[in-house]
């Protein structure tokens, strides 16, 4: 049966890969993005900044299955030379911009059956890493508001979050722009990878699709470093 999605930041990556899986199953996709573009092949475009705008509700179906938020920052940088606005920088993107499109989004997620939210966190939420401060602590708040918002709209809307590890996508490219780079990050992870945008769309899809009993879990992607440490 065909259904209604919307994915904000779709552009390029996790985001462009997942609409597209969406429109192989001939599902309704609606895309917004700062610079919407025909990457998300088959999805109707919406031009929306998360950081300035409310979200523009005409553009939405009357009734919508499944709300994905995708943007995210990599902003690693020692903590004393972060400024107080960098952390409001990635606070807004992360978690405000989500807030916003959810909250625009509520009338018409309530009228599906089944509706499905997933937002998107960072494996160094969980896993204390250096140079990661701004983006943990904006994500944890993503992570917080998961769980809250899934004990809240129990049981007709479900919502989950990704936690992945570092990811082959343009958001990635300065930490990936070498083969040198690739192995370096490859090699600290248990199983030896480079996460890839369609390993993390099809675990979307998977949440969105078919994971009925999966509601206020924050799922981590990422090969194995945030839990093992090998001898």
């Amino acid at each position: 049966m065909s259904k209604n999605h919307l994915i904000i930041g779709a552009s390029s990556g996790v985001g462009a890969a997942l609409c597209r899986e969406l429109s192989a199953r001939n599902h309704t996709v609606v895309h917004a993005s700062r610079q919407p573009d025909t990457a998300a092949l088959g999805a109707k475009a919406v031009t929306w900044d998360a950081r300035d705008d409310a979200f523009p509700t005409d553009e939405l179906p009357e009734t919508l299955d499944g709300l994905v938020y995708c943007p995210g920052s990599i902003r690693l940088k020692p903590f004393g030379r972060m400024k107080p606005e960098e952390f409001r920088d990635d606070f807004e993107l992360n978690l405000v911009g989500a807030v916003k499109a959810i909250q625009a989004a509520l009338p018409a997620l309530a009228r599906s059956e089944s509706a499905s939210v997933l937002l998107f966190s960072t494996v160094a939420v969980q896993t204390g890493m250096p140079y990661h401060a701004s983006v943990a602590a904006a994500k944890g708040a993503v992570e917080g508001l998961t769980r809250s918002l899934a004990a809240e709209f129990a049981p007709r809307i479900r919502v989950n979050a990704i936690a992945p590890t570092l990811t082959d996508t343009p958001l990635a490219a300065r930490l990936l722009g070498s083969e040198e780079k690739r192995r370096a990050a490859a090699e600290r992870h248990p199983l030896k990878r480079v996460i890839a945008p369609e390993e993390t769309a099809r675990t979307a899809l998977w949440l969105l699709e078919d994971a009925p009993s999966v509601t206020g879990q924050i799922i981590r992607l990422d090969a194995g470093i945030g839990s093992l440490h090998l001898l």
